[in-house]
């Protein structure tokens, strides 16, 4: 059902990805995210929330200081590194050792992210943006989750082809460069039509099956997918997230970047006792 993964860390214990899910917590430093803008862009505000999803079962924080949202403005390397550094440090200063990733398209920012105690490289251009990004990966030992984000598709595009094609090059980059670790992102939302969406969803098992030597993050938390779908706000999206989070997981996936955690790890571990079967409790036969 889902394939075992060992991802090395350099600071911290491997991630172990097999059939019990990763949650990834999602901590946007932003004034303008899509669904959390301004509401973690304070260190006490970003710290407590750190806090409170590891409370509430995440395994990974993932610290954005760059909306990618449709229309956001571009952010500069300093301003992005003023907003992601001081969160990180204050993380880390707090004696919180959960793993994190950094999610940055930019070089420089990834790699100071890294060495001022992240863990890992979210790069929404899945290395095919910025060439020194997949160097600065190998050089501090950083696995990388690649996204999926191809600006030249169309509603004509046919999903899976297209997309087994593009993360073949983005392969070829990891490897060339020799990225440590490499986590594959379908991209859900990113030039991707609703119908394309679903479809990608639909098919990620075949996804898995084309990539199977690699683990496979699905995020769609609070997307438009689901809104335009139920015609509903980012507020009022945990119900449809509850449900691509399960599927996703019921097709193969191994981490999920959510923005509701306890919800969301809730829903994985159930899913999990029905692929797998409830753990045994003790002196339980």
């Amino acid at each position: 059902m889902h394939t075992s993964h060992t991802i090395p860390l350099r600071r911290r214990p491997p991630l172990t990805l097999g059939a019990r899910a990763l949650v990834m917590g999602i901590l946007n430093v932003t004034p303008d995210s899509f669904s959390d803008g301004g509401q973690h862009d304070h260190l006490a505000a970003a710290v407590a929330h750190a806090r409170l999803m590891l409370a509430e079962g995440a395994d990974i924080l993932d610290i954005g200081g760059e909306s990618t949202r449709p229309g956001a403005e571009p952010v500069g390397v300093q301003e992005e590194l003023d907003r992601v550094l001081p969160v990180i440090d204050a993380i880390r200063a707090a004696d919180i050792a959960a793993p994190i990733s950094i999610d940055t398209m930019k070089p420089l920012v990834a790699h100071q992210a890294i060495e001022a105690g992240a863990d890992i490289i979210n790069d929404v251009t899945g290395l095919q943006g910025a060439p020194e990004m997949a160097e600065i990966a190998a050089v501090c030992g950083a696995p990388v989750i690649a996204m999926h984000w191809d600006k030249s598709w169309t509603a004509a595009t046919e999903p899976l082809p297209a997309m087994v094609s593009w993360f073949r090059r983005t392969i070829e980059i990891a490897d060339a460069a020799g990225v440590p670790s490499l986590v594959l992102d379908p991209g859900f939302g990113f030039t991707k039509t609703l119908t394309q969406n679903y479809s990608i969803l639909r098919q990620l098992a075949d996804l898995t099956q084309a990539f199977p030597e690699h683990a496979l993050l699905v995020g769609t938390s609070r997307k438009s997918m689901i809104g335009k779908l139920l015609d509903n706000e980012p507020a009022d999206r945990l119900p449809g997230t509850i449900a691509t989070t399960v599927q996703g997981y019921e097709r193969g996936g191994h981490i999920f970047r959510v923005h509701d955690v306890k919800a969301n790890a809730d829903a994985l571990r159930v899913a999990q006792a029905t692929l797998y079967g409830p753990p045994k409790r003790e002196g339980q036969a």
